[in-house]
């Protein structure tokens, strides 16, 4: 059973950054795939960006050129960069994992965190 804790929410201005921390327990965790996602209030959960074990990287198109994820394997943590915010990038933000990788980008995961609160505004 792998665990996953989301931090580094906030509230920040328009143009400001965060950086968010998911930090997983209980797995292998240099073997899984691991993904943001994002979901708004009244609004279906969407995904941000995802990461293979191997380092692959795939960004939704809403996160290229502002949105960053990367991983340290060895502390069992992914991070997601994000500059340049916008408020409609107000959401809670949750992290995912599975080992097939495929799953975490289709937002079909097995394991997700309780999510962290994104909030732009001024």
């Amino acid at each position: 059973q792998v665990q996953l804790v989301e931090s580094g929410g906030g509230l920040v201005q328009p143009g400001g950054s965060l950086r968010l921390s998911c930090a997983a327990s209980g797995g292998t965790f240099n073997s899984y795939g691991m993904g943001w996602f994002r979901q708004a209030t009244g609004k279906e959960r969407e995904f941000v960006a995802a990461i293979t074990s191997g380092g692959r990287i795939y960004h939704a198109d809403s996160a290229k050129g502002r949105f960053t994820i990367s991983r340290d394997n060895a502390k069992n943590t992914v991070y997601l960069q994000m500059n340049s915010l916008k408020p409609e990038d107000t959401a809670v933000y949750y992290c995912a994992a599975d080992t097939a990788e495929y799953r975490v980008v289709a937002g079909k995961a097995v394991y997700w965190g309780q999510g962290t609160q994104v909030t732009v505004s001024s």
